[in-house]
């Protein structure tokens, strides 16, 4: 059997966070009552006509310059023609001859390498709307509030060779487009999809072979699947002497497995032509410096600091920049408590596990940096413990309360009188004298039991590490007495 390489490229589509939409004055917003946000522009109806909202190609201006892309000065829009229910122009506003931005690049680590992923071209577009099918009552029902929701199609080379390259350049794309504010990425409220594009060819072959097309994955897990399943077939289609159609096929995540959908369509199938409504746009050099200076400071050169200014371990800085709500909690965090490590390592503790509790994204957590930076001062200097620190944190999370008042009045601040935590080490010695044989007899692990016994009588406030050492002192002098 001969040895193959996938060959992957990604199509993807990027809704923007802009108040309107691409070329009509209606709300962009997510979960609406079907056909509440739509107008006569974006349904299409005879006479009206689309005017191009600049906030858009500011937008598009932003994602340019933060994936390298040349930007071409002199854009311009067409249409590109096709019938389905959704589109109720039957043709979308869309860019092929003249689109804002051409050959970008984004650098992505895989494994020890880092590889430079080609980015094609970036263009602007309307998105359709919204098919909804009831099998309940076998109908199917349109929703026109996403026509004309303004959309930036990042166009790859196929340049990727595995699921594992994809993701980490999707997620990589991600995080840019987050921390420049472009769009929130919800992947599950279709703001970031792709479409995914496979072929398989022999190792050592420069001939590409034929592609298929999954399209409107919105899922990371679903897309690397995606990939190998439809890898997999193709090589074992190629194997049995079969051959590779071009088509767009469906995945279903349920079965594990893509179907065709349809044959593929080239870009002459579309009969595009020069959207007759819309003038080309001219972006001056005075307009990409102004855009180019107020882009903030992208994640890769964040990382890069965190590591090289504040000490952090690379895995602890790659989270740190996993979203900007979450990098921007940190930067405040550490502005306040000067302490990078340990806000880093209460973020990858602490909140991580209470992301997970609430079954939210950690950058979800309303945590407020005045609040969360008392925390850990406190925690630092030995006010509290990190078990109290902890109730505290949630308590200033989910009530909103100030750390110093809530301690205060729920009287949580650490025991530090040693003679009241020696005597109640004495007490639960006494009380367990099995465990004090256990430990003559050399069983040392039944110290923990004795420090959580003496805690617990303490209400959680002394300090773990004083009150371990107080333990072993008194089973020490125990044993030799």
């Amino acid at each position: 059997m001969k040895s193959y390489e996938t060959v992957i490229g990604l199509e993807v589509h990027v809704e923007l966070s802009t108040r309107s939409k691409i070329f009509c004055s209606c709300p962009v917003s997510y979960g609406e009552e079907p056909n509440t946000k739509c107008c006569p522009v974006c349904m299409g109806l005879p006479g009206a006509l689309p005017v191009l909202n600049r906030e858009v190609v500011e937008y598009a201006l932003r994602t340019c310059l933060a994936v390298n892309c040349d930007i071409n000065k002199l854009t311009r829009f067409d249409r590109k023609n096709y019938f389905y229910p959704d589109l109720p122009k039957a043709y979308q506003i869309s860019q092929l001859y003249e689109p804002i931005g051409r050959d970008g690049w984004l650098e992505i680590q895989a494994g020890d390498l880092d590889k430079r992923i080609r980015i094609h071209e970036l263009h602007m577009e309307e998105d359709a709307g919204k098919l909804l099918h009831d099998p309940w009552d076998d109908q199917t029902l349109v929703d026109y509030n996403r026509c004309g929701v303004p959309l930036l199609e990042i166009v790859s080379e196929p340049d990727l060779r595995s699921a594992e390259e994809a993701l980490i350049y999707l997620e990589k794309l991600r995080s840019i487009l987050q921390f420049i504010d472009v769009s929130d990425c919800r992947m599950q409220e279709g703001s970031l999809r792709a479409d995914v594009n496979v072929s398989v060819r022999p190792i050592g072959s420069e001939e590409f072979g034929t592609r298929t097309e999954m399209k409107n994955m919105n899922s990371f897990k679903a897309i690397g699947r995606a990939i190998e399943k439809e890898s997999r077939r193709q090589i074992e289609l190629i194997e049995e002497g079969g051959a590779i159609r071009q088509e767009t096929r469906r995945w279903d995540e349920n079965k594990d497995a893509s179907f065709p959908m349809r044959s593929k369509e080239d870009a002459h199938d579309y009969r595009y032509f020069p959207d007759p409504d819309l003038t080309p746009v001219l972006i001056s050099s005075d307009w990409i410096e102004k855009v180019r200076e107020a882009l903030p400071e992208l994640p890769q050169d964040r990382r890069s600091r965190y590591i090289l200014e504040l000490g952090l371990a690379e895995y602890e800085a790659d989270l740190m920049v996993s979203h900007p709500d979450l990098s921007n909690l940190f930067e405040e965090t550490v502005k306040l408590t000067d302490k990078p490590r340990e806000t880093a390592s209460w973020i990858m503790g602490e909140l991580l596990q209470l992301s997970k509790d609430k079954s939210c994204e950690l950058a979800e957590l309303e945590v407020e940096p005045k609040a969360f930076a008392r925390i850990i001062i406190m925690t630092a200097d030995g006010t509290i413990n990190r078990i109290t620190a902890r109730k505290v944190l949630l308590a200033a999370i989910d009530e909103q309360v100030d750390p110093e008042e809530y301690i205060a009045k729920q009287g949580l601040a650490m025991i530090s009188d040693t003679s009241l935590l020696e005597q109640t080490v004495a007490q639960v010695l006494a009380d367990n004298p099995a465990s004090v044989e256990d430990y003559r007899k050399g069983k040392t692990k039944v110290t923990g039991f004795l420090v959580g016994q003496s805690m617990r009588l303490l209400g959680g406030k002394a300090d773990p590490q004083l009150l371990n050492k107080i333990v072993l002192v008194k089973l020490d002098n125990i044993v030799q007495n």
